[in-house]
């Protein structure tokens, strides 16, 4: 038997549908820090670190969470979403087309967050009334004031989405 004195384990993780293993994941380190500094995944942005502004917003098994609060080894063998993941650039998720159709963004730093909020919120309710949407995007704050058009855009994406499930 051999020991590894503080030696972490590798960090074995799904990634925007990858498998990833990393070694060497201080215990400290966060889900941000990992999805940005070791992976080089950009999307999810640091705002306030507190877990306050959404602007790290990120899928963990289909729900959005906040990053930088999240210790990376507390989600271990689970699957991760990162905006990266949600469209391609030749098949964007409807929620990211519907942004960029309502032109929901301006400085886009909490694009990102808002994306990952309303995509997950869609997922399980995709018929969510006007409040719901204000409610659930409620915790991800917009300095610049395009919460008119993130607004219109969550809800074209809920129009879209109907409509392919209809199909």
């Amino acid at each position: 038997m051999t020991a590894s004195c503080g030696a972490e384990p590798p960090l074995h993780l799904l990634v925007n549908g990858r498998a990833c293993s990393i070694e060497g994941v201080p215990r400290a380190a966060t889900l941000l820090h990992l999805l940005r500094n070791d992976l080089g995944l950009n999307g999810p942005k640091y705002g306030c670190g507190l877990g306050q502004c959404g602007a790290c917003t990120v899928h963990v098994d289909g729900v959005a969470a906040r990053a930088c609060v999240i210790p990376a080894h507390g989600v271990a063998g689970r699957a991760i979403t990162t905006l990266e993941g949600l469209g391609t650039r030749g098949r964007w998720h409807p929620v990211q087309a519907a942004f960029e159709d309502a032109q929901a963004a301006q400085c886009g730093y909490c694009l990102s967050g808002m994306v990952m909020q309303a995509a997950a919120l869609l997922a399980r309710d995709p018929q969510a009334s006007e409040a719901r949407i204000r409610s659930e995007l409620s915790g991800n704050l917009c300095r610049c004031g395009t919460h008119i058009e993130i607004l219109d855009a969550v809800q074209r994406a809920a129009v879209r989405m109907r409509a392919e499930a209809n199909r």
